[in-house]
């Protein structure tokens, strides 16, 4: 051996030693810290192979060859790392403005997007938004792009609307045919009559007298939804052309197509129809009008956040005194039939 080697050889077993002095007593398992690692890491691998094999060491040659490595992968690892840990992660509120265009324009792409964040003066690159529209889980343009029959009907509210007819029976067996009409946007419905005899002329004078309805009301309809039932004549869809609607056929056996107003037929059928005995014809008329005005001006929709079609959501209450002494009280229509309920004055 060389005098370098048995130097090597002699700091090793000495550090050994001093290692075993500072556990002595403490626990019988020898416990190398990290820096006693590098030390015997750096000394023992500069020894031949065959000199570390005949050398009384605490742990295998190849625990020291395994800690050499590790301590060399800190120290390049140390002297590669870049300055900067790489691209920052996108701020939140970037990330959701970037899916709420998404999700009010459907047919824009990432492409386009981009280009309306630029606008707005937010920097992001083109990659970010391909990631984050890919994270989302929402696909490209061109299959998202799809309308539905439900977004149509959202985006067509202002300018639609839907008519349909009510089946009913009176206690003297008599059939009773009611049409009535509801607007999309605001979801106010228009009781346009009841026959036991649904003519093509009283059918063509009931619209007649709704499309004045609309006008006086400002109402500027372009569509009017309806079924295909054979009580809906032709002449009356000359009628809605001349005043500027066009009317559009719900597919056969599709009563989805015209949900909202088969909503209305249901609510009637459940709070009015279903709860009151109908005499006659002239009863079932008081008993539309007022559920009319209390579907109107009182009935609480989800659509319109919980307001009425004629009347606005009230401010909520904030004084707590006033909420601990509510006064309320209640107005009966149809012999109690319909509750309305307000603050007494």
């Amino acid at each position: 051996m060389s005098d370098r080697d048995k130097d090597m050889e002699i700091l090793v077993l000495r550090h050994q030693i001093a290692v075993l002095e500072r556990q002595l007593g403490a626990d019988t398992r020898v416990r190398f810290a990290p820096e006693d690692r590098a030390l015997l890491a750096a000394l023992l691998t500069s020894l031949p192979r065959e000199v570390l094999h005949r050398l009384r060491l605490l742990v295998r040659p190849d625990t020291v060859l395994r800690w050499h490595r590790d301590l060399m992968r800190r120290r390049h690892g140390r002297i590669c790392r870049p300055k900067r840990p790489g691209r920052p992660p996108t701020v939140r509120s970037i990330r959701a403005l970037i899916l709420r265009l998404v999700r009010e324009n459907p047919s824009w792409g990432y492409r386009r997007i981009h280009g309306e964040l630029t606008t707005l003066g937010i920097k992001v690159a083109l990659s970010t938004v391909w990631e984050i529209l890919k994270q989302a889980g929402l696909d490209p343009a061109p299959e998202r792009a799809t309308t539905t029959w439900a977004d149509f009907l959202r985006s067509q509210a202002d300018a639609l609307l839907a008519c349909d007819f009510i089946e009913t029976i009176t206690l003297s067996g008599q059939r009773q045919y009611v049409l009535a009409a509801i607007e999309h946007a605001t979801r106010r419905v228009r009781v346009l009559g009841t026959t036991a005899h649904p003519s093509t002329n009283w059918v063509t004078q009931a619209i007649k007298n709704l499309v004045m309805d609309l006008d006086d009301a400002g109402c500027r309809a372009r569509f009017l939804l309806r079924d295909r039932d054979g009580k809906f004549p032709a002449i009356m869809d000359e009628v809605l052309a001349e005043a500027g609607i066009k009317t559009v056929l719900t597919g056969i056996r599709m009563p989805r197509m015209n949900s909202i107003m088969e909503r209305w037929v249901q609510s009637c059928r459940h709070e009015l129809l279903d709860r009151c005995l109908i005499w006659n014809e002239r009863h079932l008329r008081h008993a539309l009008r007022e559920y009319e005005h209390f579907y109107n001006q009182h009935r609480s929709h989800q659509a319109l956040n919980q307001a009425a079609p004629l009347r606005p959501a009230p401010d909520p209450i904030t004084d707590p005194g006033r909420i601990i002494n509510l006064n309320i009280r209640r107005q009966d229509r149809l012999a109690g039939v319909l509750h309305e309920y307000s603050h007494a004055a």
